[in-house]
């Protein structure tokens, strides 16, 4: 069984390396992809054609970030999910547990009101970072959440 881990010093983000490596790494390419394209495209394509490709380019490069942005927040007030489409910001009160079970993507963070939600900013694929940033989490949980007793 493994060492109990102490809560780490606030405010704390984690961020997968490996997810936002890929991501940005792609988005870079393929817009450099699409200016080179248009600049090299056969003459039948007109202007419009070439500035489409640079669009559509840059609208891969849009939700590629939208992936590579994810991230966990936690702060004295309590966490940010930031997911690929949407933020979610909780106090401490509210979060109950989180949990990440072997070969899931992420962790799911329980909270007061019923719901689970994904954190994708803690990937699952980083094995050991992922289990060390879930334990750091379930300790600022413990420590600062509704089950947190008074001494």
């Amino acid at each position: 069984m493994s060492e109990p881990v102490s809560p780490p010093p606030l405010p704390v983000t984690w961020r997968p390396r490996r997810a936002r490596v890929v991501a940005y790494g792609f988005a870079a390419l393929i817009v450099v992809g699409a200016v080179v394209m248009a600049v090299l495209i056969a003459p039948p394509f007109q202007i419009a054609d070439r500035v489409a490709i640079v669009v559509f380019g840059c609208a891969v490069a849009y939700v590629l970030h939208l992936l590579g942005r994810v991230r966990v927040e936690a702060d004295e007030e309590g966490i940010t999910i930031v997911n690929a489409v949407r933020t979610h910001r909780y106090t401490w009160p509210e979060v109950i547990d989180v949990t990440l079970l072997v070969g899931e993507p992420w962790p799911r963070i329980d909270f007061s009101d019923g719901r689970t939600i994904g954190a994708m900013g803690i990937q699952g694929s980083e094995k050991a970072r992922a289990r060390r940033a879930t334990a750091e989490l379930a300790a600022l949980i413990k420590e600062r959440g509704e089950a947190h007793e008074e001494r």
